[in-house]
């Protein structure tokens, strides 16, 4: 469903170690510049409704439609560093990359 690169899993590793929970969760909110909004937050455990992304990533089913074949990484900058979002199913995202539309 979502392929994590390199960048993406390590982060994520390092955010699930300094918040205590084994999983981060990846949905979806109307919003945003663009339509659509990312969003985090932190698991203890999955739901039978989530698919479980290298034992690290949730997203729940109903997501399906909106990140099928998205690839996720983290690149780290000299004046920021963020998630990078290589999403197929959006038509257009705004200019930081956090929000997009279908």
């Amino acid at each position: 469903m979502i392929k994590l690169q390199e960048g993406a899993i390590k982060h994520l590793k390092e955010l699930t170690d300094k918040h205590n929970k084994p999983y981060v969760r990846l949905s979806i909110k109307g919003g945003g510049c663009a339509g659509f909004g990312y969003v985090w937050t932190f698991e203890k455990q999955p739901s039978d409704k989530d698919f479980v992304i290298d034992n690290l990533l949730l997203v729940d089913k109903i997501f399906e439609m909106y990140l099928l074949g998205m690839e996720l990484d983290y690149k780290h900058e000299i004046f920021g560093s963020q998630f990078v979002f290589k999403n197929p199913k959006a038509k257009s995202s705004c200019g930081c990359g956090t929000s997009f539309s279908i």
